[in-house]
């Protein structure tokens, strides 16, 4: 859903993981690095707290937005250094406010 959104407002989006072992693969297979990362929590094989653990491993620079319906590992995630903490669901102006704020950082 968000894919469709974020291409209307003129954004590019590079991939799409189905689970945090793919985000981490992907991630690892860019020889570009995106821009932004927008990471879910709840995800199958490995969450979202553990692939922002090894993407920030590879990459401690790495833009992570973080968006999850469960609050209670808001602190969690934001204490691995993610760039922004964002409660679902999220409407999409909000959402693209937020990228803008962290890419121009």
């Amino acid at each position: 859903m968000y894919k469709k959104l974020l291409l209307l407002f003129d954004f590019n989006v590079v991939g799409i993981a189905n689970n945090g072992n793919e985000a981490v693969s992907m991630y690892k297979s860019f020889s570009k690095k995106p821009d932004i990362i927008l990471m879910d929590y709840r995800m199958p094989v490995k969450n979202g707290i553990e692939a922002t653990k090894e993407i920030l491993k590879i990459n401690n620079m790495a833009k992570i937005i973080f968006l999850s319906a469960d609050m209670t590992i808001r602190e969690e995630a934001l204490s691995l250094g993610v760039a922004s903490f964002k409660e679902k669901p999220i409407k999409i102006n909000r959402l693209v406010e937020s990228i803008n704020r962290v890419l121009s950082r």
